[in-house]
């Protein structure tokens, strides 16, 4: 794979594009801690390509990208994205972007909009919005920390940067061959699977032999009048279960411009095992879709932003339904099985 040194530093790059338009609009995508380009390629980069011009890459500091004693504050990563689409000659992009991936792309947006297209934010959770998560708990928590607590983590699911303490509690755990309990296996993905103890090691190294560790988990200066500013399309989905849903709560008082989904009974990694919901609500919000449909108010409703999801949708069980009152029914074998019956229920109402 292509290197470019940019600011510095030697970043891991990919381009892929299968489509024969002579000149195609640019996805760049980015992700989170602890991962690597690979947490697109394969189930959105090489579908996505056959629409954009994709550029995938390896943050400083993770996969194949050089691993420099300091630069990680989302202002220095936000100047590698600059840097690196300067590089490939690209004037405006949509960004798609996962967790701390999003707080880098949202430091870029925030200092140079007008080359932002369009942004998919993905579960991510900024620094005004963990503050949110110290004033209101956290429902998942209540699963969590019992875990934790047994297992003597010394965690505590109300610290604002639970998320990447917790990445480095797992990835000790896993180079000593400790479990890792199911309740806490969403959580922290990456370090898990036949690459875990090698992410885990990578991710270790990042925290004890850099200066990654206390930049990323100080400041990220995204303050809401900053976010406030942003005026491109956005889709912003977040997990049910994801701590970073407090974060998502912010942003619907700020972007009443914005579409927000709700992914049900997902974690903070549901791009991972969700990908065909994923991928259809982008290609409805490039489409236009949301942005054309109206937006629909129950009488006595303020009108205001809020997360919204498809009827249909799929679990882990299979496929269900959910009535207006958040009813719930499922599971069904397939999407068509949970439609025909949504449509019978429906049906029935009206008679």
């Amino acid at each position: 794979m292509p290197i470019a040194t940019i600011n510095g530093v030697k970043l891991n790059y990919v381009q892929l594009d299968e489509g024969d338009a002579p000149a195609r609009e640019d996805l760049v995508m980015v992700h989170g801690l602890a991962t690597n380009m690979a947490f697109w390629y394969f189930r959105y980069g090489l579908q996505l390509a056959k629409r954009f011009r994709v550029t995938l890459y390896d943050l400083r500091g993770h996969g194949r990208s050089e691993m420099p004693a300091s630069g990680y504050s989302p202002k220095f990563l936000a100047g590698d994205l600059a840097g690196l689409m300067d590089h490939l000659r690209i004037d405006r992009a949509h960004l798609m972007a996962h967790s701390f991936g999003g707080v880098v792309a949202l430091s870029f947006a925030c200092a140079q909009p007008e080359r932002v297209r369009s942004l998919v934010l993905a579960d991510s959770h900024f620094s005004a919005g963990r503050e949110v998560q110290q004033r209101e708990e956290w429902s998942f928590s209540r699963k969590v920390q019992p875990v934790l607590d047994r297992m003597q983590a010394g965690l505590s699911t109300s610290d604002p940067y639970f998320g990447p303490k917790l990445l480095t509690r797992v990835a000790e755990w896993q180079l000593h061959g400790r479990e890792v309990p199911a309740e806490l296996v969403e959580l922290v993905r990456p370090l898990l699977g036949r690459t875990g103890k090698r992410t885990s090691a990578e991710w270790l190294a990042l925290m004890n032999t850099t200066t990654a560790e206390a930049e990323m988990l100080s400041d990220d200066g995204l303050t809401l009048e900053r976010l406030r500013g942003l005026h491109f399309p956005i889709v912003a989905m977040y997990g049910d279960h994801s701590p970073a849903r407090l974060s998502g709560a912010e942003l619907l008082e700020i972007w009443p411009h914005a579409e927000f989904r709700r992914v049900r009974d997902a974690g903070h990694f549901f791009p991972t095992l969700r990908p065909e919901e994923v991928l259809s609500a982008c290609h409805r919000f490039w489409g236009g879709e949301f942005a054309a449909a109206p937006r629909r108010h129950r009488s006595g409703e303020v009108r205001r932003s809020y997360f919204r999801s498809d009827r249909i949708f799929r679990s882990d069980s299979g496929w269900h339904f959910t009535t207006r009152d958040e009813n719930r029914f499922g599971p069904f074998s397939t999407r068509e099985e949970a439609g025909k019956a949504l449509d019978r229920f429906i049906s029935a109402l009206d008679s």
